[in-house]
């Protein structure tokens, strides 16, 4: 009996610091109820329950509160939606497209040449003619 008694007070502490720890070392912002100074002392005061407290009603969850990020759809995003690209852009991105295909077809000695793929053009004609 006595080692549950001893077990149980090993348990209660462990988990009032670990409150006590978790609500010294969360942000203000996420202290629901009071401040989080008076949650600090609720915890120490009321070991148990206090901590059972904080855990159940004091600690706001990070996606909620003022300092919460606000997540917008895609559609909604300016930085999604608002910039299309400049002619010189897309100059550049072909260039840079074509670069990286010459790079895909390049082989190197010992290598086998790479067997000729249909082109975007054949595939075109050949849906046109069916």
């Amino acid at each position: 009996m006595v080692r549950f008694i001893i077990i149980g007070a090993v348990i209660a502490v462990a988990f009032t610091l670990y409150s006590l720890v978790d609500a010294a070392m969360t942000d203000h912002s996420r202290a629901r109820g009071v401040s989080k100074p008076v949650w600090i002392v609720i915890i120490v005061l009321l070991p148990v329950i206090g901590a059972v407290l904080w855990l159940m009603i004091g600690k706001g969850s990070p996606s909620t509160g003022p300092g919460a990020p606000n997540h917008l759809a895609p559609d909604d995003d300016p930085r999604f939606t608002g910039r299309q690209l400049s002619d010189a852009e897309r100059e550049s991105l072909r260039d840079l497209e074509a670069r990286l295909k010459e790079l895909d077809e390049e082989t190197f000695p010992g290598e086998e040449p790479p067997k000729p793929r249909p082109s975007e053009d054949q595939d075109q004609d050949q849906d046109k003619t069916r």
